[in-house]
Protein backbone atom coordinates (compact mmCIF):
# COMPACT_ATOMS: atom_id res chain seq x y z
CA UNK A 1 0.00 0.00 0.00
CA UNK A 2 1.27 3.08 -0.56
CA UNK A 3 1.52 5.87 2.77
CA UNK A 4 0.15 9.28 1.01
CA UNK A 5 -2.75 10.22 2.41
CA UNK A 6 -5.61 11.69 -0.56
CA UNK A 7 -8.37 13.60 1.34
CA UNK A 8 -11.95 12.95 0.18
CA UNK A 9 -13.77 15.54 2.27
CA UNK A 10 -17.67 14.91 1.92
CA UNK A 11 -18.37 18.02 2.67
CA UNK A 12 -20.96 20.42 0.07
CA UNK A 13 -19.76 21.35 -3.33
CA UNK A 14 -22.50 22.60 -5.00
CA UNK A 15 -25.08 23.64 -3.08
CA UNK A 16 -23.48 24.81 0.44
CA UNK A 17 -25.58 25.88 3.51
CA UNK A 18 -24.13 28.87 5.13
CA UNK A 19 -21.36 28.33 7.32
CA UNK A 20 -20.35 25.03 5.90
CA UNK A 21 -17.12 23.82 5.38
CA UNK A 22 -16.28 24.74 1.75
CA UNK A 23 -14.90 21.79 -0.12
CA UNK A 24 -12.45 21.67 -2.79
CA UNK A 25 -13.47 22.41 -6.53
CA UNK A 26 -15.29 19.64 -8.04
CA UNK A 27 -15.46 19.27 -11.95
CA UNK A 28 -18.80 20.09 -13.99
CA UNK A 29 -21.87 18.34 -13.76
CA UNK A 30 -22.74 15.64 -16.46
CA UNK A 31 -24.71 16.25 -19.10
CA UNK A 32 -28.53 15.17 -18.49
CA UNK A 33 -30.24 12.93 -20.60
CA UNK A 34 -32.49 14.01 -23.70
CA UNK A 35 -34.72 11.21 -24.16
CA UNK A 36 -36.21 12.50 -27.17
CA UNK A 37 -33.15 11.85 -28.92
CA UNK A 38 -33.73 7.65 -28.27
CA UNK A 39 -37.37 8.46 -29.39
CA UNK A 40 -36.38 9.48 -32.67
CA UNK A 41 -33.54 6.98 -33.09
CA UNK A 42 -36.36 4.26 -32.28
CA UNK A 43 -38.56 5.45 -35.62
CA UNK A 44 -35.30 5.84 -37.32
CA UNK A 45 -34.56 1.87 -36.41
CA UNK A 46 -38.50 0.70 -37.09
CA UNK A 47 -38.57 2.59 -40.31
CA UNK A 48 -35.02 0.88 -40.99
CA UNK A 49 -36.92 -2.35 -40.73
CA UNK A 50 -39.68 -1.68 -42.75
CA UNK A 51 -37.81 -0.95 -45.30
CA UNK A 52 -35.56 -3.64 -44.98
CA UNK A 53 -38.93 -5.91 -45.00
CA UNK A 54 -40.07 -4.02 -48.65
CA UNK A 55 -36.67 -4.79 -49.58
CA UNK A 56 -37.04 -8.21 -49.18
CA UNK A 57 -40.36 -8.56 -51.00
CA UNK A 58 -40.53 -6.57 -53.68
CA UNK A 59 -37.51 -8.51 -55.64
CA UNK A 60 -40.14 -12.06 -55.57
CA UNK A 61 -42.10 -12.38 -58.33
CA UNK A 62 -44.93 -14.91 -58.58
CA UNK A 63 -42.89 -17.03 -61.10
CA UNK A 64 -40.52 -17.44 -58.46
CA UNK A 65 -42.41 -18.58 -55.72
CA UNK A 66 -44.25 -20.66 -57.85
CA UNK A 67 -41.13 -22.73 -58.75
CA UNK A 68 -39.30 -25.73 -57.19
CA UNK A 69 -38.16 -24.34 -53.99
CA UNK A 70 -39.71 -20.26 -54.26
CA UNK A 71 -41.03 -20.18 -51.54
CA UNK A 72 -38.40 -21.69 -49.04
CA UNK A 73 -35.96 -19.51 -50.94
CA UNK A 74 -38.44 -16.14 -50.52
CA UNK A 75 -38.69 -17.17 -46.90
CA UNK A 76 -35.03 -17.68 -46.44
CA UNK A 77 -34.00 -14.78 -47.86
CA UNK A 78 -36.25 -12.61 -46.01
CA UNK A 79 -35.36 -14.64 -42.38
CA UNK A 80 -32.00 -13.31 -42.95
CA UNK A 81 -32.50 -9.61 -44.61
CA UNK A 82 -34.21 -9.13 -41.10
CA UNK A 83 -31.92 -11.35 -38.78
CA UNK A 84 -29.01 -9.26 -40.44
CA UNK A 85 -30.70 -5.89 -39.58
CA UNK A 86 -31.68 -6.56 -36.08
CA UNK A 87 -28.32 -7.94 -35.29
CA UNK A 88 -26.98 -4.36 -36.54
CA UNK A 89 -28.99 -2.80 -34.02
CA UNK A 90 -28.00 -5.60 -31.26
CA UNK A 91 -24.66 -4.12 -31.99
CA UNK A 92 -25.53 -0.40 -31.89
CA UNK A 93 -27.07 -0.95 -28.35
CA UNK A 94 -23.86 -1.92 -26.70
CA UNK A 95 -21.58 0.41 -28.65
CA UNK A 96 -22.00 3.24 -25.92
CA UNK A 97 -23.64 5.90 -28.45
CA UNK A 98 -23.71 8.83 -25.42
CA UNK A 99 -26.89 10.47 -26.07
CA UNK A 100 -28.49 6.86 -25.98
CA UNK A 101 -26.41 5.87 -22.88
CA UNK A 102 -27.26 8.68 -20.94
CA UNK A 103 -30.94 8.06 -21.52
CA UNK A 104 -31.48 4.34 -20.85
CA UNK A 105 -28.23 3.65 -18.73
CA UNK A 106 -26.25 0.01 -19.03
CA UNK A 107 -28.84 -1.98 -17.36
CA UNK A 108 -31.60 -0.44 -19.73
CA UNK A 109 -28.73 -1.04 -23.02
CA UNK A 110 -28.62 -4.68 -21.37
CA UNK A 111 -32.05 -5.46 -21.02
CA UNK A 112 -32.85 -4.23 -24.76
CA UNK A 113 -29.63 -6.68 -26.11
CA UNK A 114 -30.93 -9.27 -23.88
CA UNK A 115 -34.84 -9.64 -25.25
CA UNK A 116 -33.24 -8.45 -28.69
CA UNK A 117 -30.32 -11.02 -29.44
CA UNK A 118 -33.01 -14.18 -29.69
CA UNK A 119 -34.19 -12.84 -32.46
CA UNK A 120 -31.18 -12.55 -34.69
CA UNK A 121 -29.91 -15.77 -34.23
CA UNK A 122 -33.06 -17.25 -34.19
CA UNK A 123 -33.74 -15.42 -37.72
CA UNK A 124 -30.49 -16.05 -38.94
CA UNK A 125 -30.35 -19.71 -38.28
CA UNK A 126 -33.87 -19.94 -39.95
CA UNK A 127 -32.22 -18.09 -42.97
CA UNK A 128 -29.66 -21.22 -42.95
CA UNK A 129 -32.27 -23.75 -42.67
CA UNK A 130 -34.65 -22.34 -45.41
CA UNK A 131 -32.13 -21.24 -47.89
CA UNK A 132 -30.86 -24.82 -47.72
CA UNK A 133 -33.99 -26.44 -48.09
CA UNK A 134 -34.91 -24.32 -50.94
CA UNK A 135 -31.96 -24.85 -52.96
CA UNK A 136 -32.01 -28.62 -52.52
CA UNK A 137 -35.36 -28.49 -53.90
CA UNK A 138 -34.42 -26.61 -56.74
CA UNK A 139 -31.56 -28.79 -57.49
CA UNK A 140 -33.48 -31.91 -56.64
CA UNK A 141 -30.43 -32.98 -54.59
CA UNK A 142 -30.18 -34.27 -50.89
CA UNK A 143 -30.02 -31.55 -47.87
CA UNK A 144 -25.97 -32.75 -47.09
CA UNK A 145 -25.58 -32.82 -50.54
CA UNK A 146 -26.73 -29.16 -50.84
CA UNK A 147 -25.05 -27.88 -47.98
CA UNK A 148 -21.70 -29.19 -49.01
CA UNK A 149 -22.61 -27.64 -52.59
CA UNK A 150 -23.24 -24.49 -51.31
CA UNK A 151 -19.99 -24.20 -49.09
CA UNK A 152 -17.97 -25.30 -51.81
CA UNK A 153 -19.11 -23.78 -54.32
CA UNK A 154 -20.53 -20.47 -53.67
CA UNK A 155 -18.93 -17.04 -53.31
CA UNK A 156 -18.07 -15.89 -49.48
CA UNK A 157 -20.57 -18.70 -48.60
CA UNK A 158 -17.37 -20.56 -46.22
CA UNK A 159 -16.78 -17.05 -44.66
CA UNK A 160 -20.51 -16.78 -43.66
CA UNK A 161 -20.89 -20.74 -42.42
CA UNK A 162 -18.07 -19.62 -40.20
CA UNK A 163 -19.92 -16.61 -39.16
CA UNK A 164 -23.18 -18.20 -38.22
CA UNK A 165 -21.43 -20.91 -36.34
CA UNK A 166 -19.69 -18.21 -34.38
CA UNK A 167 -23.25 -16.86 -33.51
CA UNK A 168 -24.60 -19.86 -32.66
CA UNK A 169 -21.41 -20.23 -29.89
CA UNK A 170 -21.92 -16.55 -28.69
CA UNK A 171 -25.90 -17.11 -28.21
CA UNK A 172 -25.61 -20.44 -26.34
CA UNK A 173 -22.73 -19.39 -23.92
CA UNK A 174 -24.98 -16.45 -23.17
CA UNK A 175 -27.63 -18.19 -22.08
CA UNK A 176 -27.47 -17.01 -18.39
CA UNK A 177 -27.37 -21.01 -16.50
CA UNK A 178 -24.07 -20.99 -18.97
CA UNK A 179 -23.04 -17.56 -18.48
CA UNK A 180 -23.02 -17.33 -14.98
CA UNK A 181 -20.59 -20.63 -14.47
CA UNK A 182 -18.40 -18.57 -16.73
CA UNK A 183 -15.26 -16.11 -15.77
CA UNK A 184 -16.19 -12.57 -16.94
CA UNK A 185 -13.16 -12.58 -18.73
CA UNK A 186 -13.86 -15.73 -20.75
CA UNK A 187 -17.43 -14.39 -21.79
CA UNK A 188 -16.20 -11.01 -22.72
CA UNK A 189 -13.82 -12.52 -25.62
CA UNK A 190 -16.53 -15.16 -26.54
CA UNK A 191 -18.42 -12.06 -27.12
CA UNK A 192 -15.82 -10.04 -29.13
CA UNK A 193 -16.93 -13.23 -31.59
CA UNK A 194 -20.24 -11.46 -32.70
CA UNK A 195 -18.67 -8.83 -34.51
CA UNK A 196 -16.38 -11.13 -36.29
CA UNK A 197 -19.13 -13.32 -37.08
CA UNK A 198 -20.95 -9.86 -38.38
CA UNK A 199 -17.95 -9.26 -40.76
CA UNK A 200 -17.64 -12.81 -42.38
CA UNK A 201 -21.11 -12.41 -43.07
CA UNK A 202 -21.08 -9.10 -45.10
CA UNK A 203 -19.89 -9.70 -48.23
CA UNK A 204 -21.85 -13.22 -48.69
CA UNK A 205 -25.43 -10.67 -48.13
CA UNK A 206 -24.59 -8.71 -50.87
CA UNK A 207 -23.12 -11.14 -52.97
CA UNK A 208 -26.23 -13.56 -53.08
CA UNK A 209 -28.96 -11.69 -52.06
CA UNK A 210 -32.11 -11.42 -53.92
CA UNK A 211 -32.71 -7.61 -52.71
CA UNK A 212 -28.98 -6.66 -53.60
CA UNK A 213 -28.39 -8.83 -56.95
CA UNK A 214 -29.23 -5.99 -59.69
CA UNK A 215 -29.85 -3.18 -57.28
CA UNK A 216 -27.10 -0.87 -56.87
CA UNK A 217 -29.17 1.62 -54.58
CA UNK A 218 -29.71 -1.28 -52.39
CA UNK A 219 -26.20 -2.05 -52.13
CA UNK A 220 -25.20 0.70 -51.05
CA UNK A 221 -27.79 1.88 -48.44
CA UNK A 222 -27.22 -1.80 -46.91
CA UNK A 223 -23.29 -0.98 -46.95
CA UNK A 224 -23.45 2.09 -45.35
CA UNK A 225 -25.64 0.96 -42.73
CA UNK A 226 -22.76 -1.42 -42.19
CA UNK A 227 -20.48 1.21 -42.07
CA UNK A 228 -21.95 3.29 -39.83
CA UNK A 229 -22.49 0.19 -36.83
CA UNK A 230 -18.56 -0.43 -37.38
CA UNK A 231 -17.94 3.36 -36.90
CA UNK A 232 -20.42 3.84 -33.94
CA UNK A 233 -17.76 0.88 -32.01
CA UNK A 234 -14.82 2.24 -33.04
CA UNK A 235 -15.80 5.61 -32.07
CA UNK A 236 -17.02 5.23 -28.95
CA UNK A 237 -15.94 1.99 -27.92
CA UNK A 238 -12.27 2.66 -28.84
CA UNK A 239 -11.45 6.18 -30.10
CA UNK A 240 -13.01 7.88 -27.90
CA UNK A 241 -11.99 6.72 -24.24
CA UNK A 242 -8.05 6.58 -25.92
CA UNK A 243 -8.45 10.40 -26.65
CA UNK A 244 -10.10 11.26 -23.19
CA UNK A 245 -7.26 8.79 -21.25
CA UNK A 246 -4.29 10.58 -23.23
CA UNK A 247 -6.10 14.11 -22.27
CA UNK A 248 -6.69 13.22 -18.27
CA UNK A 249 -3.39 11.31 -17.89
CA UNK A 250 -4.71 9.19 -14.88
CA UNK A 251 -2.15 7.07 -12.76
CA UNK A 252 -3.04 5.67 -9.62
CA UNK A 253 -1.57 7.69 -6.80
CA UNK A 254 -3.08 5.21 -3.60
CA UNK A 255 -4.12 2.12 -3.60
CA UNK A 256 -6.61 2.18 0.08
CA UNK A 257 -8.12 -0.40 2.42
CA UNK A 258 -11.82 0.64 3.20
CA UNK A 259 -13.24 -2.47 4.46
CA UNK A 260 -12.55 -6.05 4.64
CA UNK A 261 -11.70 -7.03 0.85
CA UNK A 262 -12.60 -3.50 0.10
CA UNK A 263 -10.21 -0.90 -1.53
CA UNK A 264 -10.52 2.37 -3.28
CA UNK A 265 -8.25 3.30 -5.96
CA UNK A 266 -7.34 6.78 -5.87
CA UNK A 267 -6.22 7.88 -9.66
CA UNK A 268 -4.69 11.48 -10.15
CA UNK A 269 -4.81 12.91 -13.61
CA UNK A 270 -4.60 16.26 -15.74
CA UNK A 271 -7.60 18.49 -16.54
CA UNK A 272 -9.76 16.60 -14.10
CA UNK A 273 -11.81 19.87 -13.64
CA UNK A 274 -13.07 19.45 -16.86
CA UNK A 275 -14.39 15.51 -16.43
CA UNK A 276 -18.25 16.18 -17.12
CA UNK A 277 -19.66 13.32 -14.70
CA UNK A 278 -22.29 12.56 -12.49
CA UNK A 279 -23.01 11.26 -9.07
CA UNK A 280 -23.82 7.32 -9.46
CA UNK A 281 -21.97 6.92 -12.75
CA UNK A 282 -18.89 4.48 -13.70
CA UNK A 283 -16.45 4.26 -15.92
CA UNK A 284 -14.73 1.52 -17.51
CA UNK A 285 -11.23 1.18 -16.01
CA UNK A 286 -8.22 -0.59 -17.93
CA UNK A 287 -4.85 -0.61 -15.69
CA UNK A 288 -2.04 -0.89 -17.88
CA UNK A 289 0.22 -3.74 -15.41
CA UNK A 290 0.88 -7.25 -16.53
CA UNK A 291 -2.33 -9.11 -16.82
CA UNK A 292 -4.48 -6.33 -16.67
CA UNK A 293 -4.35 -4.35 -19.67
CA UNK A 294 -6.02 -6.08 -22.11
CA UNK A 295 -9.30 -6.07 -20.31
CA UNK A 296 -11.34 -3.33 -19.07
CA UNK A 297 -13.78 -3.26 -15.75
CA UNK A 298 -16.47 -1.62 -14.83
CA UNK A 299 -16.01 0.16 -11.19
CA UNK A 300 -17.87 3.03 -10.07
CA UNK A 301 -16.89 6.43 -8.87
CA UNK A 302 -17.34 6.13 -5.21
CA UNK A 303 -17.12 10.21 -4.79
CA UNK A 304 -17.03 13.14 -7.38
CA UNK A 305 -13.64 14.44 -8.56
CA UNK A 306 -11.75 16.33 -6.64
CA UNK A 307 -9.19 17.57 -9.26
CA UNK A 308 -6.79 16.40 -9.60
CA UNK A 309 -8.09 13.34 -7.95
CA UNK A 310 -10.58 10.50 -8.91
CA UNK A 311 -11.26 7.70 -6.63
CA UNK A 312 -13.28 4.66 -7.33
CA UNK A 313 -13.72 1.51 -5.46
CA UNK A 314 -13.42 -2.31 -5.72
CA UNK A 315 -14.92 -5.30 -4.37
CA UNK A 316 -12.64 -8.54 -4.13
CA UNK A 317 -14.71 -10.78 -5.58
CA UNK A 318 -12.69 -11.83 -8.51
CA UNK A 319 -9.25 -12.94 -10.25
CA UNK A 320 -9.28 -8.91 -11.76
CA UNK A 321 -11.00 -7.31 -8.36
CA UNK A 322 -7.63 -8.57 -6.31
CA UNK A 323 -5.36 -7.62 -9.33
CA UNK A 324 -6.28 -3.95 -8.96
CA UNK A 325 -5.99 -4.32 -4.91
CA UNK A 326 -2.52 -5.07 -5.60
CA UNK A 327 -2.06 -2.38 -7.94
CA UNK A 328 1.12 -0.40 -7.81
CA UNK A 329 1.16 3.62 -7.48
CA UNK A 330 2.42 5.45 -11.09
CA UNK A 331 -0.01 2.45 -12.94
CA UNK A 332 -1.09 4.55 -16.29
CA UNK A 333 -5.07 3.88 -16.00
CA UNK A 334 -7.26 4.44 -19.52
CA UNK A 335 -11.02 5.04 -18.73
CA UNK A 336 -13.90 4.10 -21.29
CA UNK A 337 -17.08 6.37 -19.91
CA UNK A 338 -18.48 8.14 -17.76
CA UNK A 339 -21.29 5.65 -18.14
CA UNK A 340 -25.16 4.87 -16.39
CA UNK A 341 -28.15 6.85 -16.27
CA UNK A 342 -28.74 6.20 -12.48
CA UNK A 343 -27.61 9.80 -11.49
CA UNK A 344 -29.86 12.85 -9.93
CA UNK A 345 -31.07 13.44 -13.78
CA UNK A 346 -33.54 10.41 -12.91
CA UNK A 347 -34.83 11.89 -10.13
CA UNK A 348 -38.58 12.46 -10.42
CA UNK A 349 -39.53 13.77 -6.86
CA UNK A 350 -38.36 16.27 -3.91
CA UNK A 351 -37.40 13.67 -1.78
CA UNK A 352 -35.61 10.46 -2.37
CA UNK A 353 -34.73 7.49 -0.64
CA UNK A 354 -31.17 5.34 -0.91
CA UNK A 355 -30.93 1.80 -0.81
CA UNK A 356 -27.66 -0.01 -1.24
CA UNK A 357 -26.70 -3.30 -0.84
CA UNK A 358 -23.15 -4.66 0.07
CA UNK A 359 -20.61 -2.44 -2.04
CA UNK A 360 -23.40 -1.36 -3.75
CA UNK A 361 -23.01 1.70 -1.69
CA UNK A 362 -20.10 3.12 -3.91
CA UNK A 363 -22.15 4.47 -6.68
CA UNK A 364 -24.56 5.80 -3.79
CA UNK A 365 -22.40 7.68 -1.93
CA UNK A 366 -21.63 9.36 -4.85
CA UNK A 367 -24.71 9.49 -5.93
CA UNK A 368 -25.60 11.29 -2.52
CA UNK A 369 -22.86 13.48 -2.93
CA UNK A 370 -24.65 14.90 -5.92
CA UNK A 371 -28.03 15.30 -4.35
CA UNK A 372 -29.57 18.95 -3.58
CA UNK A 373 -29.91 19.90 -0.28
CA UNK A 374 -33.67 19.60 -0.72
CA UNK A 375 -33.54 15.80 -1.19
CA UNK A 376 -33.61 15.15 2.16
CA UNK A 377 -32.54 11.48 2.34
CA UNK A 378 -33.22 8.63 3.55
CA UNK A 379 -30.49 6.25 3.09
CA UNK A 380 -30.64 2.83 3.78
CA UNK A 381 -27.43 0.37 3.95
CA UNK A 382 -27.82 -3.59 4.30
CA UNK A 383 -24.57 -5.53 4.93
CA UNK A 384 -24.03 -8.69 6.66
CA UNK A 385 -21.47 -7.12 9.61
CA UNK A 386 -21.06 -3.31 10.78
CA UNK A 387 -17.41 -3.12 9.27
CA UNK A 388 -18.99 -3.98 5.42
CA UNK A 389 -20.47 -0.47 5.89
CA UNK A 390 -17.82 1.14 4.03
CA UNK A 391 -17.37 5.35 3.63
CA UNK A 392 -19.41 5.25 6.91
CA UNK A 393 -18.28 8.53 8.14
CA UNK A 394 -18.74 10.34 4.65
CA UNK A 395 -22.23 9.01 4.22
CA UNK A 396 -23.74 10.15 7.48
CA UNK A 397 -21.44 13.74 6.70
CA UNK A 398 -23.28 13.84 2.92
CA UNK A 399 -27.01 12.58 4.54
CA UNK A 400 -26.16 15.19 7.78
CA UNK A 401 -25.98 18.27 5.71
CA UNK A 402 -29.14 17.36 3.65
CA UNK A 403 -31.50 16.73 6.52
CA UNK A 404 -31.67 13.23 5.97
CA UNK A 405 -31.77 10.06 8.33
CA UNK A 406 -29.49 6.60 7.85
CA UNK A 407 -30.16 3.09 8.60
CA UNK A 408 -28.45 0.04 9.18
CA UNK A 409 -29.75 -3.37 8.46
CA UNK A 410 -26.96 -5.42 9.79
CA UNK A 411 -26.86 -9.44 9.57
CA UNK A 412 -27.42 -12.16 7.14
CA UNK A 413 -30.62 -12.70 5.28
CA UNK A 414 -31.40 -15.72 7.34
CA UNK A 415 -30.98 -13.75 10.59
CA UNK A 416 -31.93 -10.20 9.66
CA UNK A 417 -35.37 -9.67 7.87
CA UNK A 418 -35.35 -7.19 5.30
CA UNK A 419 -38.70 -6.63 3.51
CA UNK A 420 -41.21 -4.61 2.88
CA UNK A 421 -43.00 -4.13 6.10
CA UNK A 422 -39.24 -3.29 7.22
CA UNK A 423 -38.59 -0.79 4.49
CA UNK A 424 -42.42 1.24 4.94
CA UNK A 425 -41.23 1.49 8.94
CA UNK A 426 -37.69 3.02 8.09
CA UNK A 427 -39.77 4.90 4.91
CA UNK A 428 -43.23 6.02 5.48
CA UNK A 429 -43.70 8.35 3.11
CA UNK A 430 -42.33 6.20 0.28
CA UNK A 431 -44.60 6.72 -1.84
CA UNK A 432 -44.01 10.55 -2.58
CA UNK A 433 -39.80 9.27 -2.41
CA UNK A 434 -37.77 8.46 -5.60
CA UNK A 435 -36.42 5.25 -4.86
CA UNK A 436 -32.65 4.58 -6.23
CA UNK A 437 -31.39 1.05 -5.68
CA UNK A 438 -27.73 -0.40 -6.12
CA UNK A 439 -26.00 -3.85 -5.23
CA UNK A 440 -26.07 -7.11 -6.27
CA UNK A 441 -28.38 -8.31 -8.97
CA UNK A 442 -30.85 -10.58 -6.44
CA UNK A 443 -30.86 -7.84 -3.84
CA UNK A 444 -31.92 -5.09 -6.11
CA UNK A 445 -34.57 -7.32 -8.10
CA UNK A 446 -35.81 -7.99 -4.07
CA UNK A 447 -35.52 -3.95 -3.33
CA UNK A 448 -37.41 -3.14 -6.74
CA UNK A 449 -39.91 -6.09 -6.05
CA UNK A 450 -40.72 -4.32 -2.36
CA UNK A 451 -41.09 -0.95 -3.77
CA UNK A 452 -43.60 -1.97 -6.33
CA UNK A 453 -45.63 -3.44 -3.52
CA UNK A 454 -45.70 -0.40 -1.43
CA UNK A 455 -47.15 1.30 -4.30
CA UNK A 456 -44.56 3.17 -5.99
CA UNK A 457 -44.60 4.53 -9.15
CA UNK A 458 -42.43 2.73 -11.50
CA UNK A 459 -41.29 5.45 -13.00
CA UNK A 460 -39.60 6.97 -9.64
CA UNK A 461 -37.72 3.44 -9.22
CA UNK A 462 -34.22 3.73 -10.10
CA UNK A 463 -31.74 0.96 -10.02
CA UNK A 464 -28.01 -0.43 -10.69
CA UNK A 465 -27.15 -4.05 -10.73
CA UNK A 466 -23.75 -5.15 -9.76
CA UNK A 467 -22.72 -8.67 -12.20
CA UNK A 468 -23.12 -9.53 -15.25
Amino acid sequence: MATTSVTFDPSPSRAGAKGAKRARPTAPPGKPPRPWVVHALAWVAAGGLVLVLASGIDVETGSELRAPGGVAIFVGSLTGLVGMYLALLMVLLVSRIPAVERVLGQDGLVRWHKWLSPWPLSLIGLHAVFIVVGYAEAAKSGILQQIGTLVSSYPDMLAATVGLALMAFAGIVSIRAIRSRLRRETWWVIHLYLYLALALSFAHVLALGPSFVGHPLARILWSLAWLATAGSVICFRILLPIVRSLRYGLTVREVRAEGPGVVSVICAGRGVERMAISGGQFFEWRFLARDLWWQAHPYSVSALPRPPYLRLTVKTVGDHSAAVARLRPGTRVMVEGPYGAFTRHAQQRRRTVLIAGGIGLTALRSLLEDLPQASAPVVVVRVSKPDDFVFRSEVEALVRHRNGTVHEVVGGRSKVRFDAKVLATMVPDIRQRDVFVCGPIGFVEDVVAMAHRLGVHRSAIHYEEFGF
